[in-house]
C-alpha cells in the first residue's frame, strides 16, 4: 500500500528517496553541534514556554522588518501538531481547501468533524490559485470558517504572489474566515511572498512555518505558528500538550534561526538543481509544472512509481491527491549527483520500455 505521505523508507527497499523534499545541503554544522550539546540537558524537563526559541524567532523576523513579538510565536512538534491544535482551537464547521493540496489539512479537519469544500486549481495554468480568483472568492462565503492555503503549494510547488494573498486574506477577513497560511517551503523560494507583514492588520491570519525541511531535521520535529490574535493563540496553546517541544528541538531551532547565510545558499543551490531536474524531465516528454519550491510535480503515462521502486528509488505517487489522478508524480530536488542519477535511471527505463514495445510490434 502506498503511503499518503512521502518518506515510506521503512516498508520499502530504498537507496535514494525522492519522495520527501529535505534540504539537499543537509543539516548545518552549527545545528548538529547544538543538538549534540542538548544531550547534556536530556536529564531535565524542557522549558515549557520555549522562551529562548520564541525570542530567537521574534528577533530574526524583527530584523527582517516584520513586527513579531515573542508572545506572537507558538512552537510545536512540527507543523502537523500545530495544524491539529489550530483545528481543535477554532472548531470550524466548514472549511475550504485548494486541491490538489497537502493531505494534512484534511486530516486535522476531519478530526474535528468539519465539512470540507475543495476548490479545484487550474491544471492549464500550473495550478495557480490566482487563475480562478473570482471563483475562489465566490466559494469563500459567510458560512465558511477556515481556509488553508500553502504557499508555495504542495504538491505543485506553485508560489502565489503577495497581491493574490492579500486579496484573499482581506476577503476572508470581511467574511470572518480564518486563513491558515502554510509557509513551510517559503525558505526555498527565490521570491519572498510571505504574508508575515500582514499579521498586524489581519487578526484572521495565522502563519505556520517549520524548520523540518529547510534545515533537514524532519526527525527532530519542530515548527512554529505566528498570530497577532491573542484569543486564537490562547486557544491553540490550550490544545497543545505540556512540554511539546523537546530540549533538543528547542536548541536546534535557536541554532537554525541564526543561519541566514545557509538559507541564501540553499535558495541558490535549489534553484539551479530544480532547473536541471525540470529540464531533464521535460526532455523525456513529461508534462512538468512550474515550481518555486524544492520539489517538482510532473505527469507521465509510464508507471514510474513501481518502475523506479524496483530500482531502489522512491518517488511520490500523487494519484491520491484530490484533484489529481493516476500518472501524477512529485520528485524532490536533491543533490546534483542524485538528480543526475534519477534522470539517468528514468532515461534507461524509457529506452527499455520503447525496446519492449518495438519487439512486441
Amino acid at each position: 500500500m502506498k503511503s499518503i505521505h512521502g518518506g515510506d523508507i521503512y516498508n520499502n527497499k530504498v537507496n535514494m528517496d525522492f519522495s520527501v523534499n529535505i534540504n539537499p545541503l543537509g543539516i548545518p554544522h552549527s545545528v548538529k553541534e547544538a543538538m549534540s550539546d542538548a544531550l547534556s540537558y536530556a536529564d531535565r524537563y524542557p522549558d515549557m514556554a520555549c522562551s529562548g526559541l520564541k525570542k530567537a524567532i521574534s528577533e530574526y523576523f524583527t530584523q527582517q522588518g516584520c513586527s513579531i513579538q515573542s508572545e506572537d510565536v507558538i512552537p510545536g512538534n512540527g507543523a502537523s501538531e500545530l495544524f491539529m491544535a489550530i483545528a481543535h482551537a477554532i472548531k470550524p464547521k466548514k472549511a475550504v481547501l485548494p486541491a490538489p493540496g497537502f493531505f494534512g489539512y484534511e486530516h486535522v479537519l476531519r478530526a474535528v468533524g468539519c465539512d470540507i469544500g475543495y476548490f479545484l486549481l487550474d491544471e492549464q495554468s500550473d495550478f495557480s490559485p490566482a487563475a480562478r480568483l473570482d471563483a475562489l472568492m465566490d466559494m469563500l462565503t459567510d458560512d465558511t470558517d477556515i481556509f488553508f492555503i500553502a504557499n508555495p503549494n504542495n504538491p505543485t510547488g506553485y508560489l502565489a504572489d503577495s497581491t493574490f494573498m492579500k486579496q484573499i486574506i482581506g476577503h476572508c477577513k470581511q467574511k470572518h474566515i480564518y486563513v491558515v497560511a502554510d509557509e513551510c517551503f517559503m525558505g526555498f523560494c527565490e521570491k519572498n511572498y510571505s504574508v508575515l507583514s500582514l499579521l498586524c492588520d489581519y487578526d484572521n491570519l495565522i502563519v505556520v512555518r517549520a524548520f523540518t525541511k529547510l534545515f533537514a531535521i524532519p526527525g527532530v520535529r519542530l515548527g512554529y505558528m505566528l498570530s497577532k490574535n491573542e484569543a486564537v493563540r490562547q486557544n491553540v496553546q490550550r490544545n497543545l500538550p505540556e512540554w511539546n517541544v523537546s530540549v533538543l528541538a528547542q536548541m536546534a531551532g535557536e541554532a537554525c534561526i541564526r543561519k541566514s547565510e545557509y538559507i541564501k545558499e540553499t535558495v541558490s543551490y535549489v534553484s539551479r538543481q530544480r532547473r536541471l531536474l525540470s529540464d531533464g524531465l521535460k526532455k523525456f516528454g513529461f508534462k512538468v509544472y512550474k515550481s518555486d519550491a524544492d520539489f517538482i510535480l510532473f505527469y507521465s503515462k509510464l508507471p514510474l512509481y513501481d518502475i523506479l521502486l524496483n530500482k531502489g528509488i522512491l518517488i511520490r505517487d500523487c494519484s491520491n491527491y484530490v484533484g489529481l489522478s493516476q500518472g501524477y508524480f512529485r520528485v524532490a530536488v536533491k543533490t546534483y549527483d542524485e538528480n543526475v542519477r534519477l534522470l539517468k535511471v528514468i532515461g534507461e527505463c524509457i529506452e527499455k520500455n520503447q525496446t519492449v514495445r518495438a519487439d512486441g510490434d
